[in-house]
Formats: structure tokens, sequence, C-alpha cells
């Protein structure tokens, strides 16, 4: 019997040192409670409780932790109706709060966000919805950060996953984005027929201009050559007018017989003539050409008289 006791005895004060010896792991808190009335919290490290007079209340996790948000139906502002889920990324910074403050914090927490993401979603349009993510997120997060506040529980990030209009919708704007992009190919099209239009019109302009250019100094050319011919005759009809003040009948008969022939030419260049009459007299034709001859012979003993003049070299 007395063994019996003592065995007793000995599985009490195992039982106590075990209720007494709390070791708390990195990570977490725990509540300490007397009587079942919160009086302190432990922190991470080894700790001595007094067995029957306090306890451990809650056991709190303060890493960050990762609450999924089940898809939900929620109405836009142009009542449409999406599927819409997510994920918070939320934190416990006061364990006495958390533990006393609300019951069931994830699902309290849950309940929080889910609630604001169809009053946030409600605001917006379809397009809005699903093009402003990050405000979308930013709201979400300021209201639920503030609500859970005196729960002692920071909420990090919240972060809307999906937006899933109906399949109807869906096709929808896939017609709406392809006439978007048939739209503006037409566009682009209409654009560089446009700018191929103008190019070519400046290239004719510019052709237009360089060919004027041209004919401008073709016509420059042409009448410059005509003055310097105009010149040319002039001065051989001063120097014909000089030779003929000076007796020289001869050269009078060469520029008449020159100016007759350079008239047949042309005449005889025409292409609407097929027969060329000349009414001409013998003559009058010998006559000039003798007068030519008697000019080259003049031209021909003046050029030896000055030769003879010329005196030898020693």
């Amino acid at each position: 019997m007395g063994s019996v006791l003592a065995l007793v005895i000995v599985v009490l004060v195992v039982v106590a040192l075990l209720k007494m010896v709390r070791i708390v792991p990195q990570g977490y808190e725990w509540t300490v409670e007397t009587f079942g009335k919160y009086t302190r919290t432990l922190e991470p490290g080894l700790h001595l409780l007094v067995p029957v007079y306090q306890s451990v209340g809650r056991k709190m996790n303060l890493m960050e932790q990762v609450l999924d948000v089940p898809s939900q139906d929620v109405i836009t502002k142009d009542n449409a109706v999406v599927r819409v889920d997510g994920v918070v990324f939320y934190q416990v910074l006061d364990a006495a709060k958390a533990a006393y403050e609300v019951a069931q914090l994830e699902q309290a927490a849950l309940a929080l966000v889910m609630t604001n993401i169809r009053t946030v979603l409600g605001s917006l349009d379809l397009d809005e919805s699903l093009s402003k993510r990050d405000e979308i997120n930013a709201r979400l997060l300021k209201v639920v950060d503030e609500a859970t506040h005196p729960w002692g529980v920071k909420v990090n990030r919240i972060e809307i996953k999906d937006i899933a209009p109906p399949r109807d919708l869906v096709d929808a704007m896939a017609r709406q984005m392809k006439a978007e992009r048939e739209k503006r190919a037409n566009i682009l099209d209409a654009e560089g027929f446009r700018q191929a239009a103008i190019l070519k019109a400046e290239g004719e302009k510019q052709s237009v201009i360089l060919a004027a250019e041209g004919e401008k100094e073709a016509a420059f050319r042409a009448a410059e050559a005509r003055e310097r011919t105009a010149e040319a005759e002039a001065k051989a009809t001063t120097m014909v007018s000089e030779a003929i003040a000076g007796g020289n009948v001869n050269a009078l008969n060469y520029f008449v017989a020159n100016n007759y022939v350079e008239a047949l030419k042309a005449m005889a260049a025409s292409p609407n003539q097929k027969m060329l009459l000349l009414p001409i007299e013998a003559t009058g034709v010998i006559g000039a050409m003798a007068g030519i001859a008697e000019l080259a012979k003049e031209s021909l003993g003046q050029q030896q008289a000055a030769a003879k003049v010329v005196p030898p070299p020693r």
C-alpha cells in the first residue's frame, strides 16, 4: 500500500513539474490565465507557472500567415456578374488582443475581406474591375487593415487572384477587341495610303520644278547662243562693210554668196519639201564664186608678201 502511495505521489510531482515548466517556441506567444482570467503573455523561451493556479490560455502564431479567400459572385456597377477570389497576408502583433478581442480570428478576417470585395467591386464598372487591380487591392487593404487593428492584427497585403466574367461576356469582349484591332489596322492602312499619296505628290512637284529649272537653263543657253551668233553676224557684216567702203567688191560677193548657200541648205532640209525648183541665173552664181576665188587669191598673196618681208635669222 505504501509503494502505491509513493508511486501516486511521484506521478503527481512529475505532472506538476510538467505543468510548471513551459517552453514557448520561436514565432509564438502564449497567454497566461489565472483561474480563467488573462494576466500576462509568455514570449519565446523557458517559463515557470504555478500549477493549478496558473495555466496557458491561447497559443498565438506571430508569423505572417496566408489566408485564401474563396471565390464568390460579385455584381459590378454596370450589373455584370463576375467570380472573384483572392489571398490575404496578415500577422498577429498583439497576442492578447487577437486571443480575447475576437472569436475565431481567421473566420472573422475572411468574412471581413469577402464583404469588402463585394463593396469595392460593386462601385466599379466591369472594365475598371478588370484593369484596376492595384487600385482594388489598395482600397481593400486600407479598409480591412483599419477594421482588424483593434484585434491586434496587421494586414500586410490583399491580392485579387482572379476576376472571371461569364462566358458570354468574355466572348463579347473578344469580339470587341477584334473589332478594335481591325479598326486600328484600317486606320494604319489609311495613314499609309495618305502618306504614300503625299510622298508621290511631293515627288511629282519636285519633278515639275526640276523640269522647269532645266527648261529655264536650256532657254538661257539658247538665248546666249543666239546672242553670240548675232554678235558674230554683226561683226562679219561690219567687216564686209569696211571692205566695201575700202573699194573691195569681192567681199560683198562673198557675203551674198554665203547667205545664198545657207538659204538653199535650209530649204533643202525642210521636211515638207519633196522637190526644189531653183530659178537662178548661172552668171550670178558664177560671179559670186569668182568673187570668192578672188578673195582667196588676194588673201594668199598677202600671206606670201608678209613671208618675204621677214628677214632671215643670222
